[in-house]
């Protein structure tokens, strides 16, 4: 499982959409990216229909999900 606390661009705030990781600054659930990519969806246009949500923030939370698939597996 991801450990999101170390990505500056997502936060998570029990008092905001129940306390699921968000685009920090934004009510905009990160799930809401990888589910519009799961759906075709483009980055480009993923920032269209989420203009609260920098382009910047996708960068990272994409970058930091690939991090983790980069790590080792626990033997």
């Amino acid at each position: 499982m991801t450990n999101w606390n170390t990505c500056s661009a997502v936060e998570r705030n029990p008092h905001k959409i129940s306390g699921a990781w968000a685009f920090t600054g934004t009510r905009v659930p990160v799930y809401a990216l990888f589910e519009n990519l799961e759906r075709s969806a483009t980055v480009k246009q993923f920032l269209e229909w989420y203009p609260e949500v920098e382009d910047w923030q996708v960068a990272a939370v994409l970058k930091h999900e690939a991090e983790y698939f980069k790590t080792p597996a626990l033997p």
